[in-house]
């Protein structure tokens, strides 16, 4: 199998283009047992996930998102900006926009290309969704969770709740030094508490002005990661939701990887998500013969 290795802001993927592969083929990647294997970083090829790009009828492409752990996303912000540069830089759809078919809705990216080489990605994220029943998150089906209080272990964390096509639970934090240690703290228990029956991504955002966020995420499926498209998305609306930011007005979400900037339209109609996607490396693995890490290895 064909792989290229991407990452948005370091936030690392392998992406397989199966549109023209065997039935077989594309089953067998897209395995979870195999995911977590290509996934793993000292037993096989290494990322945050695998990205497969599958054949669409109602747009360019299907992205589907397979996280390390071999569970499913519904979207993944880096990750459509990379397989955006995959169709476009190798995929034979060199246009100014591409359609792309994700679990979240069909997703429009704009490419800023120099000749063959593409230098960014905008993403038309789409209208965020933020009634408890749409996220989901327990409640009343049809209130918004702003700034709720989220009983823990350790003490209630005070959350807002938007989805962009899969769930995110933001609380704001006092430093940049605070998002990164209650990441690695609060991430594990917010990502599976009760209250998000499909767990949730988990995002600690420092406010540093109307137009600019520190931002980490502890993502579903995957743990800390070093960017995430969707959070900064979810974020910036947050703010937005709780008076920290301003509607129709660009706001540089940093991440540990690097800065996204977004966008949310007024009256919250819509966000747009602009940002790098690099290509790292091309390779070949057989899949079939990819062993898993042994399980005594996996619990040191």
């Amino acid at each position: 199998m064909r792989f290229a290795k991407y990452h948005g802001l370091g936030n690392d993927f392998l992406v397989v283009d199966l549109r023209a592969a065997a039935a077989a083929d594309a089953a067998l990647v897209q395995d979870p047992a195999r995911v977590i294997a290509l996934c793993d970083r000292q037993f096989g090829v290494g990322g945050d996930g695998v990205l497969a790009i599958l054949p669409s009828t109602t747009a360019d492409a299907r992205m589907r998102v397979l996280n390390s752990d071999g569970s499913e996303a519904e979207m993944c912000g880096n990750g459509i900006r990379c397989v955006a540069r995959e169709l476009y830089e190798r995929g034979g759809l060199q246009k100014p926009a591409i359609a792309i078919e994700t679990g979240a809705g069909r997703l429009v990216c704009e490419i800023d290309a120099q000749g063959s080489v593409v230098q960014s990605v905008t993403v038309a994220m789409g209208k965020p969704r933020l009634l408890r029943s749409e996220i989901p998150v327990a409640g009343p089906a049809d209130e918004r969770c702003v700034e709720q209080a989220l009983p823990l272990a350790s003490g209630a964390r005070t959350i807002t709740c938007v989805s962009m096509g899969n769930p995110h639970a933001v609380t704001f934090v006092a430093s940049r030094d605070d998002a990164y240690a209650l990441a690695q703290t609060l991430g594990p228990d917010v990502e599976r508490h009760a209250w998000f029956r499909n767990r949730t991504n988990a995002e600690f955002a420092h406010v540093r002005s109307r137009r600019e966020i520190d931002l980490v995420v502890w993502e579903r499926g995957c743990g800390i990661t070093l960017a995430c498209g969707t959070g900064a998305c979810a974020t910036a609306v947050a703010a937005i939701l709780t008076g920290r930011a301003d509607e129709a007005t660009p706001v540089r979400v940093n991440l540990p990887g690097g800065s996204l900037e977004i966008t949310v339209q007024a009256g919250l109609t819509g966000v747009a998500m602009t940002g790098p996607a690099l290509h790292v490396f091309d390779g070949e693995i057989d899949v079939a013969r990819l062993q898993p890490r042994p399980s005594d290895a996996r619990a040191q």
